[in-house]
């Protein structure tokens, strides 16, 4: 185990074990774009990170609380806003080739997280083929593969006609992005559905629900955040969240 500083170059692939954890806590932080050889594990226990997926191909927001899958061998930048707590726990595929192959942000359980933070305080040289740790690994896996997804991902459009809309500007709506792009409703629609599966409209909510668990976890109030996503009202983006979640901002992010 290692508690590490943003000053730290660390690269889990040179250590040659089968599992490896982390701790750290960081503040504004880049970690640039990069690709391991183990599947990542990433438990935040406070604040928000945004990761870039596949070149910047799928857009995740990794919520406090939270965890996000990342399989071996998918380039990914992760973006901490304010102070990140957090937890890192790399497995070697070839180790563990029943876990996930897709990534995913997931829920994280009571014992998944104590299993995580477990595993993050363990030394390097710990023996992963041996009990306890053999078990512990082993539950751990059991748990990633059990745990629910959290609807925190957004795949981005490749076409060279949409590189007007931002992941950090909020998406006009599709009569004005049209208008904006000189390209028809039906065309942008088509080119939706093509590169992202999605509808623009779709799109667009799950870009503002994104948005929106990233300003309250960095500490931005209801009213504000109501007030950038383009809400008439506080009650207006509760409902919104509530129907996107199933639960109020408040539950959502205790």
């Amino acid at each position: 185990m290692a508690w590490l500083d943003a000053t730290t170059a660390f690269d889990p692939d040179r250590l040659g074990k089968p599992v490896v954890g982390i701790q750290s806590e960081l503040g504004n932080h880049d970690s640039g774009l990069h690709c391991h050889r183990m599947a990542q594990m990433l438990f935040t226990r406070q604040g928000c990170v945004r990761i870039t997926l596949n070149d910047g191909a799928l857009l995740c927001l990794l919520p406090p609380t939270r965890a996000a899958w990342i399989p071996a061998g998918i380039s990914h930048r992760a973006e901490m806003k304010n102070s990140v707590a957090y937890r890192s726990v790399w497995f070697q595929p070839e180790a563990y080739p029943a876990l996930p192959d897709a990534p995913a942000i997931l829920n994280v359980s009571a014992l998944l997280r104590e299993l995580l933070e477990r595993i993050a305080q363990s030394p390097w040289e710990t023996c992963w083929q041996q009990a306890p740790a053999l078990h512990l690994a082993a539950l751990c896996r059991a748990e990633i593969c059990a745990a629910g997804h959290e609807p925190m991902m957004l795949p981005l459009p490749k076409d060279k006609r949409l590189a007007a809309l931002s992941a950090n500007e909020l998406p006009p709506v599709l009569r004005q992005f049209a208008a904006g792009c000189g390209a028809s409703e039906k065309t942008i629609s088509r080119i939706f559905r093509r590169d992202t599966g999605m509808s623009y409209q779709q799109w667009r909510q799950q870009w503002r629900l994104m948005k929106a668990v990233e300003l309250l976890a960095t500490g931005h109030r209801i009213t504000d955040s109501a007030q950038a996503l383009g809400f008439a009202s506080d009650s207006a983006f509760v409902y919104f969240f509530r129907t996107m979640t199933g639960q109020t901002p408040g539950q959502y992010l205790p």
